[in-house]
């Protein structure tokens, strides 16, 4: 569990980072096209290219795909539409697909985590009590897809690894997670990027450099290292942590305006679903006396 504390203190600070320097600055194409080269440029020189099967290959190149190429293209446009401290508290749905996809790849299911998704979303609501826009909207459903690839991505990799043991170690053959991303994010970049947005400052190019090589490349590995030292519950209940971790920086850090009590009560909202969700759901049972 503690690659996965250690990758929440990174991430949250990546977050703000996004909201304060690049969304709406910075073309959100070019932005995750640039973070994807980046960690594929990290893992490239010590990636095995002979002796792994082919099969796991392509696995890793999906959830890559999946989980750092499509979720982040979501998850940049997103903050188009919302604000950080939104974005952050939106992405508590993750855990709840998290245990969805586990049960699916397990072959069982269980109504309890969709009850709690349900429950999750009236706490969303409560945040915006002042009319759900279409722009909101539009953002919340990017967000969602995101958080959706996000978990797939995750379990499918801890899946993966445990189908297909390696004599090497995991990093040498994580090059391939990274080789799945861009396969998504250029040709997004080629067909919906603005050359016209790309980085004007060295602050906006620094900001790229870190969250590529520091929040993406070693993040991601050490998140997905650390999803397969823990069970699905474990790693629900983690992928929540980034909520007030983020919101913690963003408010104390940044010092940005919010309004506190909304904030409160649709998170005690949401973190009653996520009760509901690790207490009766079989496969996301935690120990509530810990």
């Amino acid at each position: 569990m503690a690659l996965l504390i250690l990758v929440t203190v990174l991430w949250a600070f990546s977050f703000s980072l996004i909201g304060e320097f690049l969304a709406g600055h910075v073309d959100s194409d070019f932005a995750v096209l640039s973070r994807v080269l980046l960690a594929t440029l990290l893992f490239l020189p010590v990636t095995r290219w002979a002796g792994v099967p082919g099969r796991l290959k392509l696995g890793i190149m999906v959830t890559g795909a999946l989980q750092f190429g499509i979720t982040y293209l979501c998850l940049y446009r997103s903050f188009a539409y919302l604000t950080v401290p939104e974005v952050l508290l939106f992405t508590v749905f993750t855990p709840l697909y998290v245990t969805l996809i586990d049960d699916a790849l397990y072959r069982r299911f269980s109504p309890v985590a969709l009850l709690a998704a349900a429950v999750a979303t009236v706490g969303a609501g409560i945040i915006r009590y002042d009319g759900l826009s279409q722009d909101f909207l539009t953002g919340f459903l990017l967000l969602q897809l995101a958080n959706f690839t996000f978990a797939a991505g995750q379990v499918g990799y801890k899946h993966l690894m445990q189908a297909f043991p390696l004599p090497v170690p995991a990093w040498r053959t994580f090059g391939y997670f990274f080789f799945g991303a861009l396969l998504i994010a250029a040709p997004s970049f080629l067909v919906f990027g603005d050359v016209s947005r790309l980085p004007a400052t060295g602050l906006q190019w620094g900001v790229l450099a870190w969250l590529g090589a520091a929040a993406s490349g070693l993040g991601l590995y050490l998140w997905n290292r650390g999803a397969c030292q823990v069970d699905a519950g474990t790693l629900a209940v983690m992928n929540n942590m980034l909520v007030p971790a983020g919101l913690l920086v963003n408010l104390v850090i940044w010092n940005r305006e919010a309004d506190l009590l909304r904030l409160l009560i649709g998170g005690a909202v949401i973190a009653f679903s996520l009760w509901v969700n690790a207490r009766f759901h079989p496969r996301a049972r935690i120990d509530l006396a810990t």
